[in-house]
């Protein structure tokens, strides 16, 4: 059985992530990381939604019943979770979270003892022991041997104090009034707590999670709610976080949402030019507009591309020694701070470079004239190996005869399939798009 996708394991809560799966899903990371344990602890963090204390219960009881014992800090935005595993010393970090997805899904995220997301040979030797009916059996102790859990609600201090220290100590937020969405999500207390600290006149919107309105017409999957308050409280700058706080939408002053890759382009060179950019260039996935690559290279840097997921742009990152890199869907990551996408320290690292620039959003943030770019999400039915399917090869052969870039995956999280396509001349890439859905919508109904 399959259980991992892009990011962790997710799915409809009381289903694909019932209190049956989830208890047996922690039995089994309990079993896999036994053999690594130095501390004994694996700490347990989630966001917002409902499901979280049916799930959060039943991965306790899972790791609990195989002599793990549990620090359990509650609601927490994803990269703290990251962390405080490593800040804490513990043996593995989990947090219970769907990320942007709605309220009535959940999934799980875990990080080894160092704050690292699991790579796909982990996830499969995970997966191999959940479905291991004897092994599960056998792991389970008893008497003095079953662990203990506690909970602690302060450790949120922690993550503030690192996240603010990411900032420049020179320089204060006092001078700009900054509008910050939290997505009624797991960053609701952090976000705003940062930001206010650091100096800035904050206007706070999406703070009050009520178990079911994560990321609900909030956050950074609406940034249209956060401009919207730009525009009225004629704010410098808006922050939209998601639902466990590891990505970021940014909109200018005059609410247009700013694009990821041109955020990225500027702090790369903004990174080069303070003397703090290690390695040659930075990493960014597939997703990202040739513009980036062109915009960098003029600055003497390589744009290195992984997979989608912050976990693969991280490990290509470690493996050209290079600090900075993320997604174009704002996942940013410096790796000088944290170890997974952050939408907090990435807000600071963009507030900081507003502030050096003296320039409004809107100017300091558009650095070049990005290529033409659509990207269509389509329902499908099944996800057979998209190279098996009849036609596909003569479809790509009419793209790259048309000179565009393309990109055909599936969603790991749900029954969509991405078509990004990527040309200059934005005539003929709508033509091609609707080629392109209505192909793939024929083969995969």
């Amino acid at each position: 059985m399959k259980l991992f996708g892009t990011d962790g394991v997710r799915g409809k809560a009381g289903k694909k992530i019932s209190a049956a799966s989830a208890m047996r899903l922690a039995m089994a990371t309990g079993i896999y990381f036994r053999k690594f344990s130095k501390t004994n602890k694996i700490l347990v963090g989630k966001d917002t939604r409902r499901s979280g204390y049916m799930i959060e219960n039943a991965i306790v009881a899972g790791l609990t019943a195989v002599g793990f014992d549990v620090i359990q800090v509650g609601p927490m935005p994803t990269p703290a979770v990251a962390f405080l595993t490593e800040n804490m010393r513990c043996d593995a970090g989990i947090m219970i979270s769907a990320s942007h997805n709605p309220y009535y899904d959940n999934g799980i995220k875990f990080f080894d003892c160092e704050g690292n997301k699991l790579d796909r040979e982990k996830e499969i030797q995970i997966e191999a022991i959940y479905n291991n009916d004897a092994l599960i059996e056998a792991s389970q102790v008893t008497d003095g041997d079953i662990g203990k859990s506690r909970r602690i609600d302060d450790v949120i201090g922690r993550y503030i104090v690192h996240i603010k220290n990411s900032f420049p100590k020179h320089l204060t937020l006092a001078k700009l009034r900054v509008v910050v969405d939290c997505a009624n999500g797991a960053g609701y207390i952090v976000a705003p707590t940062i930001l206010q600290e650091l100096g800035a006149d904050v206007v706070i919107l999406g703070n009050e999670p009520n178990g079911f309105n994560i990321n609900e017409g909030c956050g950074a999957m609406h940034p249209e709610y956060m401009a919207k308050a730009v525009r009225e409280y004629r704010a410098d700058i808006g922050l939209a976080l998601d639902g466990d706080a590891d990505r970021l939408v940014l909109t200018d002053e005059k609410g247009k949402v700013i694009d990821g890759d041109k955020l990225m382009a500027v702090l790369a060179t903004h990174l080069q030019q303070e003397g703090t950019l290690r390695g040659d260039g930075m990493v960014a996935t597939v997703m990202s507009n040739a513009g980036l690559d062109e915009y960098l290279e003029k600055h003497g840097l390589h744009l290195y591309r992984s997979d989608v997921g912050d976990k693969n742009v991280m490990k290509l990152m470690q493996e050209h020694g290079i600090n900075f890199g993320g997604e174009q869907s704002g996942h940013i990551i410096f790796s000088d701070y944290a170890k997974t996408g952050d939408g907090l320290s990435s807000a600071l690292q963009a507030l900081a470079y507003l502030i050096k620039s003296g320039k409004k959003a809107s100017e300091a943030f558009n650095p070049y004239t990005s290529y033409p770019q659509k990207l269509v999400n389509i329902s499908i039915a099944q996800k057979p190996e998209l190279s098996e399917i009849e036609g596909i090869d003569a479809l790509m052969q009419r793209v790259e005869e048309a000179k565009m870039r393309h990109l055909f995956r599936y969603s790991g999280t749900e029954n969509k399939l991405r078509i990004l396509l990527e040309g200059k001349d934005e005539a003929v890439l709508d033509e091609m798009m609707e080629e392109c859905v209505g192909f793939f919508k024929r083969a995969l109904a």
